[in-house]
């Protein structure tokens, strides 16, 4: 392989391992801020979001010269095609997180301490393993691949589930029609969270397709 192409590819891997590293920060800040509803919390969140956009364009760069360059082939290739398509999702995974933080002091004004400590911080701590897996496959070796993307699906499962268990106790209170309104807020706030743990479970899928190959979004497990 040669030198330069070899250090592009590395740019692409370690650009978006950056990015990733970047989305999940603002996430466990997110978190720390749940205890307390601690609004101050929300600017560091966002400070490490600043960097995605221009990051993005700059991998997505990248990965164009690389193809106009040096016509991968085969499993180079299908590298390169799925983090361009990673890129893509990890803009939307930071995009849901910066609109659950614009929503969070809503969130917190219209929530009470037993169903923060029972729903909300469970769900998101659930899409951050959710993420944090997928990040990890990044990383990890070859034979670590799988074992990763396994725990990817089972955290986004769990995400699901605790968004739908959350959402069936609202509506299983006897409430007055104005309340639902402000609980209808709650609830998109965080329908974020499951979003961020569905944009995580594509980017595992991208990966696994990119070091194991197959049929993207079909492979076997």
């Amino acid at each position: 392989m040669l030198k330069r192409y070899a250090e592009q590819l590395e740019d692409v891997n370690s650009g978006v391992l950056e990015i990733a590293n970047s989305i999940l920060a603002s996430n466990r800040t997110i978190l720390k801020a749940f205890n307390g509803c601690k609004v101050e919390l929300l600017k560091e969140a966002e400070e490490s979001l600043k960097i995605i956009s221009q990051k993005v364009a700059d991998i997505d760069n990248i990965i164009i010269k690389t193809l106009a360059l040096f016509g991968p082939e085969a499993t180079d290739l299908r590298f390169v095609v799925s983090f361009f398509k990673i890129t893509n999702e990890l803009q939307r995974a930071s995009s849901n997180t910066k609109s659950f933080i614009k929503s969070f002091e809503v969130y917190c004004n219209n929530i009470n301490e037993e169903d923060t400590k029972e729903y909300a911080i469970p769900l998101h701590k659930s899409s951050l393993e959710c993420l944090e897996s997928a990040v990890k496959m990044i990383e990890c070796s070859h034979d670590e691949v799988r074992e990763n993307f396994n725990n990817v699906i089972v955290a986004e499962k769990k995400t699901d589930e605790l968004y739908n268990q959350f959402q069936d106790h609202i509506l299983s209170q006897d409430k007055k029609i104005e309340d639902f309104s402000k609980y209808t807020e709650i609830l998109n706030a965080l329908r974020k969270n499951e979003k961020i743990a569905d944009r995580a479970l594509d980017i595992a899928y991208l990966i696994l397709f990119a070091r194991v190959g197959g049929v993207l979004g079909e492979v076997e497990i």
